[in-house]
């Protein structure tokens, strides 16, 4: 259809062009029908963004007609509310829409044009020439026949329908800066600019002083519209000068409940900041001048102040009493989302802190260790409950543990803080994986219980745990798994594969049979590579996870014995990691270093009478070799000759004696197979026995007992 054709009495055009009638005032300028896009002195006299003189009735309807290469043909947007746009006979429609909208727009009307289905209501911002938007609920009809092309009718949100859509929009993310671009987005409709100024608690996710007393510290959260702004001008993230908080702060510290406040005119700011520099800092630019500052304020005894909004708007377009109710009435209902992002964000910092201090450190000297850990979202919903830790033990042993705990947020985090916790206490008592995990297990089905869980609502049932313990001298890995998926391990010179560990249930898995943990131990010589990994790094929607799992064991083999493992650990999960991902990603990479052969030494004695002597002869030599002071030689024999005394005295032989040098210490071991557990008891001053372990406890630095398959070991550790 072109301007020149005669329209039909029942075309969407007509039909939406003769119901202005019902929508213009009395006294209008413009009438319903079908004008070609009229552009004469009426509408240069209006104001760009000319308002209804209060308790009138505000016009809120047009029409655009488009032919089939969208380019406008016949309008009717006579009404104040439209004037600005650039709707021209000829011109194309889609330069009435911001940049960002314009492929979505020219779709949805190409698929009207196609189909002659309508599209109905969709909200939509129009550019005016000045700049600034327009905000519309947008129809697209279909003409009579296709060769007509379409007839867009707009519906400018008037002020009450723009309150409700605000609040609904901005009450869809808990994120605190996106809760605050979406109030400052609701905004714009009143002015040019809108600013979103916070307590800085606010920000921070910390509690707000219901008393605010003295200055208060602001940071701007949100501005729009997004353009360059002068030089010195407060952008997003910054903190507000605190002499420039002054002005804004009169909204909030207040005797009464907090109002808004309206300065007028630029000279009135400026004289009420005193200083240009301040001026420069708040003013968005010269032609905007006038603002209206309205606190944010949640409800309560008292009411607790958030913060203030701010909306900018030229001098010659004063705010009606009528405005700043709308204004008032939107950041009223929108506060409280403010505050749940707030508090969220508080959630999300707790969280982060914990799971920061679960994150291994270093290695020690028999291997290295690197982890990394990626929320599924970088937002506060993001923190989950993936764990990754590894630590040395006392021993000399060091231990990699790997866990999933189901579900995100504040429940899932207080589950993986407490088993992550109860992991490294068992471990360090010295008890073997399976054992850790069947208490774990027994934990996560007594977190469950509604009478004790951590969070009402959250169950950790079916969370997933791995642990392994890294021995240097015999250079093998114990690993017990529960329900987790299977570690890939690259040895020296070999390919990589993943390990064969047999399938177990969750932890807490009641409904399964219940079965005894397993122990799975392999050789992992000097140079072998362990990776240990939660199932988000390997879970692809277009690949099986036995493909993920080989994608990710022929990424570990690409690490090179020379590579920096913090730097290969974040490129290997930058390259693995789904792009869209549904779940966190951790990866633990291991570095097997070990003890070398001249720093260790083993015997084998029979448990008889002479063993603690033959024990003193065979180590006296080697601490001299090992460059060990004078003063801990003595202490190593002693200590030695009474380990050996209490297991010939307590325990059952053979008895095997080792000798290690690690690190900055050395490390004594004394092995039987008895089963009975060495014990600190008091001993009264003429007592003939039982001074051993006290010995033993007074000399070194540390001491204790793990267990092993054939009875146990005491270690005692000493530092050179």
């Amino acid at each position: 259809m072109d301007s020149t054709s005669s329209p039909s009495s029942s075309s969407p055009f007509d039909l939406v062009s003769s119901a202005l009638g019902r929508y213009i005032p009395r006294g209008a300028a413009a009438a319903a029908g079908g004008s070609a896009c009229p552009q004469d002195d009426r509408t240069a006299r209006r104001g760009i963004h000319a308002d209804p003189a209060p308790g009138r009735q505000e016009q809120i309807l047009g029409a655009v007609n488009l032919d089939c290469d969208l380019r406008i043909t016949r309008c009717n947007l006579d009404a104040p509310v439209f004037a600005g746009l650039d709707a021209v006979a000829g011109s194309s429609f889609l330069d009435l829409l911001p940049p960002g909208d314009v492929p979505t727009v020219t779709r949805r009307l190409r698929q009207v044009l196609e189909t002659g289905e309508a599209h109905v209501a969709r909200v939509q911002r129009l550019r005016r020439r000045d700049g600034s938007e327009l905000v519309v609920s947008m129809s697209i009809l279909a003409a009579a026949t296709p060769q007509e092309g379409l007839t867009v009718s707009l519906i400018a949100m008037a002020r009450r329908l723009h309150l409700y859509a605000a609040e609904t929009a901005i009450g869809t993310s808990l994120d605190i800066g996106e809760t605050a671009q979406s109030l400052a987005e609701s905004l714009l409709a009143w002015g040019d600019v809108a600013a979103i100024d916070l307590d800085f608690a606010v920000w921070t996710g910390d509690v707000v002083p219901e008393q605010p007393q003295g200055r208060i510290r602001l940071r701007r959260a949100a501005l729009v519209p997004d353009r360059a702004w002068p030089d010195g001008y407060v952008t997003p993230g910054d903190d507000l000068p605190s002499d420039a908080s002054r002005l804004l702060s009169q909204a909030i510290l207040r005797d009464d409940a907090a109002q808004a406040i309206v300065i007028p005119d630029r000279k009135t700011i400026e004289r009420v900041l005193g200083s240009p520099r301040l001026a420069r800092a708040l003013e968005p630019g010269d032609q905007v001048s006038g603002v209206a500052c309205i606190p944010l304020v949640l409800d309560g005894a008292p009411p607790v102040v958030l913060g203030v909004a701010e909306v900018w708007r030229r001098a010659d377009r004063p705010f009606h009493d009528s405005e700043l109710l709308d204004l008032q009435e939107l950041v009223a209902r929108t506060s409280h989302h403010v505050d749940l992002a707030r508090q969220h964000q508080r959630e999300h910092r707790q969280v982060l802190a914990l799971q920061r201090r679960l994150l291994p450190r270093t290695g020690d000297d028999s291997v290295e260790t690197a982890s990394v850990y990626q929320p599924a979202t970088p937002d506060s919903a993001g923190v989950g409950g993936d764990w990754v830790n590894s630590f040395p033990l006392a021993d000399g042993r060091t231990a990699l543990v790997v866990g999933d705990v189901v579900g995100h947020g504040l429940g899932a985090a207080a589950t993986m803080g407490q088993l992550s916790m109860e992991a490294r206490a068992l471990l360090s008592a010295g008890l073997a994986p399976d054992e850790v995990l069947e208490h774990l297990d027994e934990t996560v089905s007594l977190l469950d219980d509604p009478d004790s869980g951590l969070a009402a609502g959250y169950s950790a049932l079916g969370s997933t745990c791995c642990v392994a313990v890294y021995d240097p001298v015999s250079h093998q890995v114990s690993l017990s798994s529960a329900g987790h998926l299977p570690p890939v391990l690259v040895p020296p010179g070999g390919p990589a594969g993943r390990l064969p560990v047999r399938p177990h249930p969750g932890l807490g898995a009641e409904f399964a049979l219940r079965e005894p943990f397993d122990v799975h131990t392999f050789a992992a010589p000097p140079g072998s590579l362990l990776a240990l990994y939660t199932d988000g790094l390997v879970e692809d929607p277009s690949l099986s996870i036995d493909e993920g799992i080989d994608r990710l064991a022929d990424a570990v083999s690409t690490v090179h014995p020379w590579d920096a493992l913090p730097q290969a650990a974040r490129r290997l999960v930058s390259t693995l990691a789904p792009v869209h991902r549904r779940d966190d990603v951790t990866l633990l990479l291991a570095r097997m270093i070990g003890y070398r052969k001249g720093d260790t030494a083993t015997w084998r004695l029979a448990a008889r009478a002479d063993a603690a002597a033959r024990a003193r002869a065979l180590v006296r030599a080697l601490p001299a070799q090992w460059h060990t002071g004078d003063d801990i030689r003595d202490d190593v024999l002693l200590v030695v000759s009474e380990l050996v005394t209490n297991a010939v005295r307590f325990g059952r032989g053979p008895l095997t004696v080792r000798l290690i040098r690690a690190g900055h210490g050395l490390l004594c071991e004394v092995g039987d197979t008895g089963n009975g557990r060495p014990r600190l008891g008091r001993t009264a001053l003429l007592d003939d026995g039982g001074r051993g372990l006290h010995v033993v406890h007074g000399l070194t630095t540390r001491w204790g007992v793990r267990w092993t398959d054939t009875g146990k070991v005491v270690w005692a550790a000493f530092t050179r």
